[in-house]
């Protein structure tokens, strides 16, 4: 029987078995329906998020705008609230979103942490986790090839099928081309709800349209590789019993173990310091650098002397300036300097514990795939960071800014609670978070995931050049 000929009825044979099996179709059926589910649920909730952050990002915004007049150093501790707005493919993963804080309050003086996570505010329920196309994709399909796939050749060597299509002419490398064909268009069929909602999504939001791409083709890679080492492993063993319970083994090693202790074992090597021994540091340090507020810190002496030196005057008195203004700006300029080194800090001890899980990843593709996938989805933690950053970076901004005012709208020899215009509020630029562009974040974390995979196929395919041999020589 020629090639043309046997590898589409092999493929086709195998449908109609998969047909004739209603465990197998009631559960594509189900699974069907709990990624629709999933993509539903979880566009809404984003939606809703998003929706909800927008409202109180314009309420904070507002309220800035409208404070009556006042001295512009009660402004730098009235403070002001950012939000993070979500991308449009979060909804397709959540990430590390739900248990990083959503909110942050900028204030003088200070770094604060975000707040107001969905773990904080959510019953443990969240802690068994959130239904998610991606989820559904990385976890739940896989099983499903393995209980469609186990069999696809092992059941036919017990039955002498397999010894008779051999004798009739097909090859084993027909046949195993064959069944991955078969197999690998249930996997597409059973993602295709996913894979469509990614195609909307790139023509409703062309802002993401290469990340949601890059994201179903990811996926589509994923779930290849769980059809070919499907089959290769219902080929290789001699009952279908045994390929379940290797499959099924290999799946929960590599979507359950590693991806659940990996973190932990990161964690313990790298080793962060809690946020009370953070702040303590912080102190320390601050104590360290000088004082703003004491006359004799010696840091600011001299900062004083300079000052004067530099208008040329001899007394505080006759600065044409508002010197307490400057000492405001002074010591905003070193406590975020230190800020921005603890953050840093802490930043990269994050990536080195990324790190360690993602060595995982030649163990695990699930580990991989989600390095790739909330990355592209924007809920990575680089994401958060980012976010942190941009906030911190306004913050110092908008206080340096006040700071400013302090300086030189406020009379250098008021009585020290001066009001100035409201209008100042209002001219304050507004919070603006761009992600992280495309280029950058593939750079980072696509295409060497896809290498990864690819990795993967390729000594499988090997192994299947081997497998199919031997399948000619030893059907039985």
């Amino acid at each position: 029987m020629s090639v043309s000929r046997a590898l589409p009825a092999v493929a086709v044979g195998e449908w109609r078995a998969m047909l004739r099996n209603q465990v197998a179709v009631a559960a594509g059926i189900l699974m069907l329906a709990l990624t629709l589910v999933a993509i539903v649920v979880s566009h809404e909730r984003v939606g809703a998020v998003n929706a909800e952050r927008t409202r109180f990002q314009s309420t904070v915004d507002a309220q800035w705008a409208n404070q009556p007049d006042r001295h512009p150093h009660r402004v730098v501790h009235y403070g002001h609230y950012v939000f993070r707005p979500l991308s449009p493919l979060a909804f397709f993963d959540f990430g590390v979103d739900p248990f990083t804080g959503s909110t942050l309050f900028l204030e003088g003086h200070r770094q604060n942490s975000a707040n107001f996570s969905d773990a904080a505010q959510s019953s443990v329920l969240l802690r068994f986790g959130q239904l998610t196309p991606a989820f559904v994709l990385q976890v739940l399909t896989p099983l499903l090839i393995v209980f469609l796939a186990f069999g696809s050749v092992a059941r036919e060597r017990e039955r002498g099928q397999l010894r008779l299509q051999i004798v009739q002419g097909v090859r084993g490398a027909t046949l195993l081309l064959g069944k991955l064909a078969a197999h690998a268009g249930v996997a597409l069929l059973l993602g295709a709800p996913a894979f469509i909602a990614l195609v909307a999504i790139a023509v409703v939001h062309p802002a993401v349209a290469a990340e949601a791409l890059a994201l179903l083709a990811g996926y589509a890679l994923y779930l290849l590789v769980w059809v070919v080492a499907a089959v290769l492993v219902s080929a290789s063993l001699p009952r279908a019993r045994d390929a379940l319970l290797a499959l099924v083994a290999g799946w929960i090693v590599t979507a359950i173990l590693l991806p659940r202790v990996m973190p932990d074992i990161a964690a313990g090597d790298v080793g962060r310091p809690s946020r009370i021994e953070t702040e303590v540091a912080i102190h320390e340090r601050l104590a360290a650098i000088g004082d703003s507020h004491n006359p004799d810190d010696p840091y600011f002496k001299a900062f004083r002397a300079r000052t004067l030196a530099h208008y040329g005057v001899t007394r505080v008195e006759d600065l044409p300036v508002n010197y307490s203004g400057l000492l405001m700006a002074e010591g905003e300029r070193m406590t975020s300097a230190l800020f921005d080194e603890f953050m840093r800090a802490d930043h990269t001890r994050q990536s080195e514990e990324s790190a360690i899980v993602h060595s995982a990843s030649v163990a695990s593709p699930l580990i991989a795939l989600r390095r790739m996938s909330t990355a592209l989805s924007g809920t990575n933690l680089d994401s958060h960071a980012r976010f942190l950053l941009e906030g911190e970076r306004y913050r110092y901004a908008f206080v340096q800014r006040l700071n400013g005012l302090h300086v030189n709208v406020v009379t250098p020899t008021g009585a020290g609670d001066e009001r100035i215009d409201k209008h100042h509020w209002e001219d304050t630029p507004r919070f603006g978070y761009a992600p992280a562009p495309f280029a950058e974040v593939a750079a980072r974390h696509a295409w060497p995931v896809f290498a990864l995979l690819g990795g993967w196929l390729l000594p499988l395919c090997a192994i299947g050049g081997w497998v199919a041999k031997r399948l000619e020589r030893n059907p039985a």
